[in-house]
């Protein structure tokens, strides 16, 4: 069991590794521990989207409402490290305190993505993970955050529960493991390797394939039948 002090700041993860891990295990091995990459037209179009999002100086007050972007987070307890798109601050009487900023207030983390919702659970387990970051940062609780999606313009309500915090509690023990051996798992071909941008490196194809170790333990083992039925 990890406590809070486990995780030293060299052994920090990216946060936003906890999507691609769980788009796929392989792929984020790939990127995290091997260092490869490759874009494909989808994560173009993402980058370009989150241009505005991701510019510090782009932060600003409206009324009782503070919006931040590109907000840096850490999370000792999980060992990882990242930047929010979006938090929104609202001025309230419950609310945490902030430095350099009068008052207190209630952060609601606002993810921004391409496409449009998507079933899996990828997307929300970022923008939990964002949240228990800034939980542990400001002493807090974040009960809410938002998904908003380019090709919907729609912003989607998300209930940080239980379920998702207990999967990105393990997730993130996980990527540690395999961060830490430099191991990268095997390709499991799905679906999903179609719109994934390293299918070219990944070659999931190959997976379906035999080894050469069991092409040659196979060779052997009808060699030896032959000799048996020969010797008969």
């Amino acid at each position: 069991m990890h406590t809070r002090s486990d995780y030293p700041e060299d052994d920090w993860l990216a946060l936003s590794g906890l999507q691609h891990f769980a788009f796929c295990r392989r792929q984020w091995a790939l990127i995290h521990i091997e260092q490869q990459w490759q874009d494909n037209y989808l994560t173009t179009a993402g980058s370009l989207e989150h241009n505005r999002a991701h510019d510090y100086g782009e932060s600003e007050t409206r009324g009782n409402l503070l919006i931040m972007r590109d907000l840096r987070v850490f999370s000792r307890r999980l060992g990882i490290t990242g930047a929010c798109d979006v938090v929104e601050f609202r001025q309230s009487d419950v609310g945490v305190p902030l430095r350099g900023r009068d008052g207190t207030w209630i952060p609601y983390p606002v993810e921004y993505k391409h496409g449009a919702s998507k079933q899996t659970d990828a997307d929300r387990l970022q923008l939990c993970a964002e949240a228990m970051c800034l939980e542990e940062m400001l002493a807090c609780t974040i009960p809410e955050g938002a998904l908003f999606y380019q090709q919907t313009k729609h912003r989607e309500r998300v209930c940080l529960d239980n379920a998702l915090r207990n999967q990105i509690v393990t997730m993130t023990s996980e990527m540690h493991e395999l961060f830490s051996r430099g191991h990268t798992p095997k390709a499991k071909p799905s679906k999903s390797c179609m719109a994934c941008s390293l299918r070219d490196i990944c070659l999931p194809k190959l997976a379906k394939t035999r080894s050469a170790r069991q092409f040659i333990e196979e060779a052997i083992h009808e060699e030896s039948a032959i000799e048996k039925k020969d010797c008969i």
